[in-house]
Order: structure tokens, then C-alpha cells, then sequence
């Protein structure tokens, strides 16, 4: 008679989880010295540890159990992530200060935020509210993502934008609102090579490329004009100014 054999002991995935998120710091913080340093004095890592527990009680419907400890976690690192809220692999936040998550965002693996991020909504609706972010993404701080959109993979949000629609794979995005300016690699600007929106989508850059444009229409235009010659200068009104008094 044959048994079956017992099945090989696993690592439970929450600290297959802790442990990514712990050790993916050394290869995005230089900072990073230790991995005492990183589990006493990193907020970031904290709030993650901390937002596993929270997401399984969530799921489990432990709901007032899943809100205490996820308020806790906001007063102990200033960190505010929903805890119904789905967090991928290897989540960084960098420095962990203001950042908030909403209840029904996504964020997939190899995520990495700065301080000030907000994952936040745009509807009061109980549905899907908040945006989905995908792999491999990093988002400035100060970035603001709002809405039930989509961010593709190997994305980059610039510090202080404000997205508010959906963002295809391989872009960076910056401004407010966001735009793509480079698209896999290919940088997005104007013709004469300026890139003054780039660093900044002010008033004030926006209005020198306006000016710019206008320059290239009188240009284009100049080159259209018919000089008139010296023997019909009598038919202009000028009195034959335009050759200069000949």
C-alpha cells in the first residue's frame, strides 16, 4: 500500500513578504547601511510590515481589528495606507512621510514611492475609486494620482504631478496635469530641440514656446513676401520707401 508523502513545509507568504520587502531598501536606498539600521529606522518599511497584517485581517473581515492597527500604523510612521488596499512585492517608500493610500488602490511588484505620494479618489462611490499602479514604478514625491485610472508598467511620475489619466507602459509623466514626455526611451519635445516644459509645465515656459512658434509662423511668412522691384515703385503708395529713398 502507498502513502502519500507529506507535503514539504512552507514558509508561510507573509514572511516570504517581510523579507523582500526588508531587502529590496539595499538596492534602491544607498543610505542603506545595515539590516538593524533598516528594521529600527526606516518608516517606510514599518508601514509595510505593519499594512500585511492589517490587509489579512481586512480579508478575513476583521474590519474594526484591520482600522486600529492600520491608525496605529498612521500615528507610529506617518504612513496612511488603507488597509484594504492590495500592496505587491518588494513596495518601498522612501523617507515614508505623508504619503496615503486609499482603500481600493492596486499597486502591483517593485513599486517605489517618495514622501508625499497620494494614491487618492475622485468619487464618493463605493466601487473601485482609487488607481492601479503596475510593476516596476517610480513615483516622485509629492505626486498626486487620482482616480480609478491605470498606470502601466516601468512608468515614472515626476515629483509634485498630477495625474488624473491612465498612463501606458514605458512613460515618464510629469506636471500638472500630467503629460508623457518620453515614451520608451524616445524623448517628447518640441522641434527646435527646447525643452522648457520639460523640468516645469509653467505659465511662464509655456508662454516662451508659444512666442517661439509665433516666430517660426512671421519667418515663414517673411520668406513669402515679393520685393517689389525698382520700376514698379510707382504703383506703390510706399514712394519707393521700402528701397530705402533710391
Amino acid at each position: 500500500m502507498f502513502f502519500a508523502a507529506p507535503p514539504s513545509r512552507q514558509i508561510p507568504s507573509i514572511f516570504k513578504d517581510w523579507h523582500s520587502d526588508v531587502t529590496c531598501v539595499f538596492a534602491r536606498d544607498p543610505a542603506a547601511r545595515s539590516l538593524t539600521e533598516v528594521l529600527i529606522t526606516y518608516p517606510g518599511v514599518h508601514a509595510i510590515v505593519l499594512h500585511r497584517i492589517s490587509h489579512r485581517l481586512w480579508k478575513k473581515e476583521w474590519k474594526f481589528s484591520a482600522r486600529f492597527l492600520s491608525a496605529f500604523t498612521r500615528w507610529f510612521t506617518n504612513i496612511d495606507i488603507h488597509p484594504g488596499a492590495t500592496i505587491g512585492k518588494r513596495f518601498f517608500i522612501d523617507h515614508g512621510a505623508c504619503v496615503v493610500i486609499g482603500e481600493t488602490a492596486v499597486v502591483g511588484n517593485d513599486v517605489t514611492m517618495y514622501h508625499g505620494v497620494t494614491l487618492g479618489g475622485t468619487s464618493w462611490n463605493k466601487g473601485r475609486r482609487h488607481p492601479s499602479i503596475g510593476n516596476n514604478v517610480l513615483i516622485g514625491a509629492g505626486a498626486k494620482i487620482l482616480g480609478a485610472i491605470s498606470i502601466g508598467d516601468n512608468v515614472k511620475v515626476g515629483a509634485n504631478s498630477v495625474v488624473m489619466k491612465d498612463v501606458p507602459d514605458c512613460c515618464t509623466v510629469i506636471g500638472i496635469p500630467g503629460r508623457v514626455v518620453q515614451s520608451k526611451g524616445v524623448k517628447i519635445q518640441n522641434p527646435r530641440g527646447i525643452d522648457l516644459e520639460i523640468p516645469a509645465l509653467d505659465p511662464i515656459g509655456k508662454a516662451i514656446n508659444c512666442l517661439i512658434e509665433r516666430l517660426d509662423v512671421l519667418e515663414n511668412n517673411s520668406q513669402k513676401i515679393v520685393v517689389v522691384e525698382k520700376e514698379n515703385c510707382g504703383d506703390c503708395e510706399a514712394d519707393g520707401v521700402c528701397k530705402g529713398g533710391e
